[in-house]
């Protein structure tokens, strides 16, 4: 059996690229605490929109969709799943509702995943929920004529109980141990735990689920507010090959992690920078104003739904529509935002193009 020894990275030198990952990550860190606790009612709304975010993205990846008018009733349990898409799709939002409300009370542990893999696959026939592979699976790639090949051979299916023990053991060790950044403990978890391929179906769902978890449970609660998923999603052709460079010479454990840990913490990275832009956009406005003796002051008023707008849209390069927007801006409803980019167009801010479903816009240069 692979064995796994995360002592190893008690002393382990990181290059430049990472301790600067981490030093960034610390101090968004710090300053998201300093929102919370100065506008937690907008902050609120923005947890709505990540959720629905994340269990798009993370299924998408996988093939799994639906319409995104369905994707919003399923994540607000507003409608029943329809067929098998959405059977999964309601599994994921489940899941990610457990560890958004129950996150400090659920530990890494073998058994807790495989509960939460049991609740992940509750909506369908297949009967495999909450059981390690029975198979053994392979990590695939099809060529551009049909072809397949194996990119790699994750653990027999005998050895995925021990394993997936082993690497839980070896975090919460080094976890508690508190010597090595958890930033850098999680990547190289979640690294392992694609490696073991521990299920026949599920694997990388549960892994950006575990992903919400650990940081969850080591202080780090950005994916609370912006999805770490729809990230990934964006990414995915870099995840991949982050995972298959890790990978070379995993079975017989001198593999280097280092390009994962560096994907993982740039998504990370990327997700509190997003938070800090939103929070920038459901802010107030600082004008500046005149005496009639001409002394000049600035005054902070509440921003209104056209100014919100406004500063969404100056957040974003090229195309957008109503919904991305929207998305953007939950501190107001989406009448507001179709009424303040109504405006901005009569004002030649930004132009329209399209009809209907096709609409989309951009900004007047």
């Amino acid at each position: 059996m692979r064995l796994f020894n995360y002592n190893k990275y008690k002393n382990n030198s990181w290059d430049n690229e990472i301790t600067n990952y981490l030093s960034l990550i610390h101090e968004y860190k710090g300053k998201q605490e300093l929102y919370l606790k100065q506008k937690p009612v907008e902050l609120e709304k923005l947890i709505e929109v990540a959720k629905v975010q994340s269990v798009e993205s993370s299924n998408r990846i996988e093939g799994i969709v639906t319409t995104a008018t369905r994707i919003g009733q399923i994540v607000n349990a507003k409608t029943s799943p329809r067929n098998r898409d959405e059977c999964e799709i309601a599994g994921y939002r489940d899941v990610l509702n457990t560890i958004h409300e129950s996150n400090e009370f659920i530990p890494i542990r073998g058994n807790i995943i495989l509960q939460l893999h049991r609740d992940l696959m509750q909506y369908t026939d297949t009967g495999s929920g909450g059981k390690y592979k029975i198979t053994q699976n392979y990590l695939k790639e099809t060529l551009p004529d049909g072809r397949e090949f194996i990119r790699f051979t994750p653990v027999a299916p005998y050895e995925t109980e021990a394993c997936i023990d082993s690497i839980c053991e070896n975090y919460n060790m080094i976890i508690n141990e508190h010597i090595v950044d958890p930033l850098l403990i999680i990547p190289i978890f979640l690294h392992d735990f694609l490696c073991i391929h521990p299920f026949n179906d599920g694997n990388g769902r549960m892994s950006r689920l575990l992903t919400l978890l650990m940081l969850y449970r080591s202080g780090y609660n950005v994916g609370k507010y912006i999805s770490l998923e729809k990230y990934i999603e964006k990414t995915k052709n870099n995840y991949y090959d982050a995972l298959e460079m890790a990978s070379q010479n995993w079975h017989d454990g001198t593999e280097d992690p280092t390009v994962f840990i560096k994907y993982m913490l740039g998504v990370i990275l990327a997700c509190y920078r997003e938070f800090e832009n939103r929070v920038e956009i459901i802010g107030d406005t600082v004008v500046v104003e005149e005496t009639p003796t001409g002394r000049k002051y600035s005054v902070q008023k509440k921003s209104g739904a056209k100014d919100i707008v406004r500063a969404a849209i100056d957040s974003r390069i090229g195309k957008f529509t109503k919904r991305e927007i929207a998305s953007i801006c939950p501190s107001i409803s989406e009448k507001s935002v179709e009424a303040g980019l109504k405006v901005l167009v009569e004002s030649g801010y930004i132009e329209k193009h399209g009809n209907g479903r096709s609409t989309f816009y951009t900004r007047t240069m």
